[in-house]
């Protein structure tokens, strides 16, 4: 990977532009010159710990052979690890009432069903996914229903793969599931056994080469295209087509469409949710 590594005259304006254009190479993200007070706040840390004086130095590190684990350290800085139990409910109650049944009947019947989190942060979206499928379905551990859920923060994979959170977050959750799907633990809670069992937590970068080959059924990426500009969100939206069974649904934050080619294979199917079209002639997924 070749990574941008000229400055030119401007110093620190040209440092902004460089590291941006590293976060974009690195991850896809779109740091335009209106997101470089947030810049500086979220690298403060990083420049501190690295004992730097400022952007060009830390450009500069970032180049170096030494700068290749500082890159994902980078990406990590500038993603929000925001979320919450049974965000955006409306998705939820659409899941619960229109698109889980008939996929758990399946699942019954021998069919394999998977279902992706996709920008998972500390896995609150994921165990929401779980929690629904089993109020729905119980013994659904006995049959092949999983849920993938990744995100490029390995740390944030790691605190959601330890199933506990923040008495906090407690409330989020309708009381039902809370008395089914979790218990106290000291001044936290975690997750019941039936949940965990669903769910595979991986690291994964969504502008990166994709090591998923099967399709999804379900695929929920919520508030993570914002982090793109349009020619990235296009590709993402294409391959999360491509990724998705014909039928399959697909979830997007509040404030997040589908655009661009992607509307001939994602036809809308409610608030912010899609449903996945077979390819018109002439057209192909890739």
């Amino acid at each position: 990977m070749t990574l941008p590594n000229q400055l030119g005259p401007s110093g620190e304006d040209a440092a902004f532009a460089a590291i941006a254009a590293i976060a974009r190479q690195e991850a896809g993200l779109a740091l335009h010159s209106g997101k470089r007070s947030m810049l500086e706040s979220r690298l403060a840390c990083r420049l501190h710990r690295l004992g730097l004086k400022d952007y060009q130095a830390y450009h500069g590190f970032l180049c170096s052979p030494r700068g290749k684990d500082e890159r994902h350290q980078l990406v990590m800085a500038l993603t929000t690890k925001i979320s919450q139990f049974f965000r955006e409910p409306h998705h939820f109650q659409r899941l619960q009432t229109t698109v889980l049944p008939p996929l758990l009947n399946a699942a019954k019947h021998g069919e394999r069903i998977r279902l992706w989190s996709a920008g998972c942060a500390h896995g609150q979206e994921a165990y929401s996914l779980a929690m629904t499928a089993v109020d729905l379905l119980p013994d659904a551990h006995r049959y092949d229903l999983r849920i993938l859920a990744t995100d490029i923060d390995t740390t944030a994979i790691q605190k959601a793969r330890s199933g506990r959170f923040s008495q906090a977050y407690h409330s989020q959750i309708p009381a039902p599931s809370r008395a089914a799907h979790t218990k106290a633990s000291g001044l936290e809670f975690e997750m019941s056994d039936q949940t965990r069992h669903l769910i595979r937590f991986r690291q994964h970068n969504l502008h990166a080469i994709w090591p998923m080959r099967q399709g999804f059924d379900v695929i929920m990426c919520r508030n993570v295209l914002i982090y793109f500009d349009s020619n990235a969100q296009l590709r993402l939206l294409q391959r999360f087509a491509a990724a998705l069974n014909p039928g399959g649904w697909l979830f997007l934050g509040h404030s997040e469409r589908v655009v661009g080619h992607a509307q001939f294979f994602l036809q809308p199917a409610g608030d912010t949710a899609y449903l996945r079209k077979n390819c018109p002639e002439g057209r192909v997924l890739e």
